[in-house]
C-alpha cells in the first residue's frame, strides 16, 4: 500500500511538471527550412504555422510547383524539430517512473 500512495505521489507531481511543461510550448518556437534556405517556416510548440519567408527570387509563376513543394519540406524539418524537443522534455519529466513500455507523453 505504502507503494501505490508513492506512486500516486509521483503521478500527480509529474502531471503538475507536465502542465508547466505544456504550457512552455506556447512559448518554443522552432525554425525549418528548405531549398538551402530559399524557404523558411516558423512553428510554435503546439505545432501551428507561425510565418513563412520565401526568398524573392522562387516568385516565379513557372516556380510555383517547386515553391509548394519547399513550404512542405520547410514545415517538416520545423516540425521534427519541435517534436524533439517536446520528447526531449517529456522524457526528462518522466524519469524514474515506472511507465510501460509505448505509453505516450502528453495524455
Amino acid at each position: 500500500m505504502k507503494n501505490i500512495l508513492g506512486l500516486m505521489s509521483q503521478v500527480k507531481e509529474m502531471q503538475a511538471k507536465m502542465q508547466e511543461m505544456q504550457e512552455s510550448l506556447t512559448e518554443l518556437e522552432a525554425t525549418g527550412q528548405a531549398g538551402g534556405g530559399l524557404v523558411t517556416v516558423t512553428l510554435t510548440g503546439k505545432g501551428a504555422l507561425k510565418s513563412v519567408v520565401i526568398d524573392p527570387s522562387l516568385l516565379k509563376p513557372e516556380e510555383s510547383d517547386v515553391v509548394e513543394d519547399l513550404l512542405v519540406a520547410a514545415h517538416n524539418d520545423a516540425k521534427e524539430k519541435v517534436e524533439a524537443v517536446v520528447a526531449e522534455k517529456t522524457q526528462a519529466l518522466t524519469a524514474g517512473l515506472p511507465i510501460p513500455p509505448g505509453m505516450k507523453f502528453p495524455f
